[in-house]
């Protein structure tokens, strides 16, 4: 039985449709962005691949043949963000248990909810948008790529692993680690 969640969602132009190396569809609705990042095709891959290998020229090819310039959060943006999400998790009662606001994408542990992890998503982003708007610190017109990547969690070591993941993302990065409100303490949250 599914426990929780790891999800993650980009910003705009992060993950690119028929990214080289694995793409969540078979799918070519843009083929010059396909041909510039030098082809690329759906992928049956249980595990991340963000760490595989790529060719940095190809993909700045490609996010040049987007609509839109990619979208990157400043430290600003990323603090607002947190603010919708923390609004969307009241509204909802999500139990997340961990969440790193990247500068191009976002992941969050979040229990299972009675609402679809899609949908939970969608709540997600719509807020954190709107927060944006509500603070006049939007700047692109497309915030957000369409899926996510959710990954489900089983156990508690599954769950522990992908907290400890989540939480040592911003640091990876350079940034300072992220304490939000809406945090649920994981030794409060049973499975």
């Amino acid at each position: 039985m599914v426990a929780a969640y790891h999800s993650t969602f980009c910003a705009y132009g992060f993950w690119l449709p028929n990214d080289p190396r694995v793409s969540w569809s078979d799918y070519v609705r843009c083929w010059d962005l396909f041909y510039a990042a030098g082809g690329g095709t759906a992928c049956g891959a249980r595990r991340s691949v963000a760490a595989v290998t790529h060719d940095p020229e190809s993909r700045r090819r490609a996010k040049e043949t987007l609509a839109n310039p990619p979208v990157r959060f400043s430290m600003e943006q990323i603090a607002a963000i947190g603010r919708g999400f923390g609004i969307a998790s009241d509204e909802s009662e999500y139990r997340i248990l961990a969440c790193a606001i990247m500068r191009d994408h976002v992941h969050t542990v979040i229990l299972r909810h009675t609402k679809a992890i899609e949908q939970v998503v969608g709540h997600l982003r719509s807020r954190g948008t709107k927060q944006l708007n509500a603070e006049s610190l939007r700047t692109d017109p497309t915030v957000w790529a369409q899926n996510s990547w959710n990954v489900f969690l089983n156990t508690t070591q599954d769950i522990a692993r992908a907290i400890q993941y989540v939480n040592n993302n911003p640091i990876k990065a350079g940034m300072p680690p992220q304490k939000w409100d809406f945090i649920t303490p994981w030794g409060n949250s049973p499975v």
